[in-house]
């Protein structure tokens, strides 16, 4: 299989442009929820014929980022990106099928570039606030018609922001993936140990009431540390599971300490 391939192409495409509309639910338009990871993950899989891997995205983003809400003047990591392009980087990136370090490493990828999505949307919500500025600024019988041009044009910003983010994430993850399935069995076996993982990950942010800004490093670098040595060490998952604990409880620690 070629790097490019036109059925490729024509899927990262249809899933840009659906991914597009999906990320208007996040505070554009009816926020019915769809665009959550556990949803927007499975139906991008079911779009591309494996909803399995959707699931398995959408679950572990969703236990991530579920107490990061866009309140106030927070805006919160794109977990609907990178549910939607990690989904389809994975899929697209080995269509044969399930494969759980392919999962596994298109998680990390479209979680490591969170803050570009986070700084895509601040963006789009400041050119949406001058048009909400100019709108008000109108009197006469022209103000209703422009409100409401500023209401349609806010709505097409934040969809051209998402296609823009897929277009440029999707074919540079398909490319990495596909990288990775050519190197070394242990990278593999570290990868999948790093998914089985991301679940406990998942549940002590939610316990701890963690909302981070982007990618709490301490906690990820713990996780990625205690592959590393199991993989370097073979040594049981008994033995990684309280390594990954630590690293996260000592990051956690010094970072309360430096607060």
């Amino acid at each position: 299989m070629t790097f490019v391939d036109p059925h490729t192409v024509l899927s990262a495409l249809g899933i840009a442009i659906a991914g597009g509309l999906i990320g208007l639910d996040r505070t554009a338009v009816g926020q019915f929820m769809i665009s959550q990871p556990i949803v927007a993950g499975p139906f991008t899989g079911w779009l591309l014929g494996d909803a399995t891997t959707g699931l398995l995205v959408g679950a572990a983003l969703e236990l991530i980022w579920i107490l990061d809400m866009p309140v106030g003047a927070f805006v919160p990591a794109d977990s609907t990106a990178a549910a939607i392009g990690a989904t389809a980087i994975a899929i697209l990136g080995n269509p044969g099928g399930v494969y759980v370090p392919g999962v596994g490493f298109s998680i990390l990828l479209t979680v490591i570039l969170a803050p570009i999505t986070m700084m895509a949307d601040q963006v789009a919500r400041q050119f949406n606030s001058r048009l909400a500025d100019a709108a008000q600024s109108a009197s006469g019988p022209d103000l209703r018609k422009r409100i409401a041009r500023a209401h349609v044009s806010g709505i097409g910003v934040f969809f051209l922001k998402s296609l823009a983010v897929y277009l440029a994430f999707i074919p540079v993850g398909i490319a990495a993936v596909r990288l990775f399935l050519a190197m070394p069995d242990p990278f593999h076996r570290a990868m999948a140990l790093f998914v089985k993982l991301l679940p406990l990950m998942g549940v002590a942010l939610a316990a701890r009431k963690l909302s981070m800004k982007a990618v709490d490093l301490f906690l990820l670098g713990g996780f990625i540390l205690a592959v590393l040595m199991g993989q370097m060490f073979q040594a049981p998952a008994l033995v990684i599971l309280p390594l990954a604990v630590a690293g996260g409880l000592l990051g956690a620690r010094y970072r309360d300490r430096r607060s």
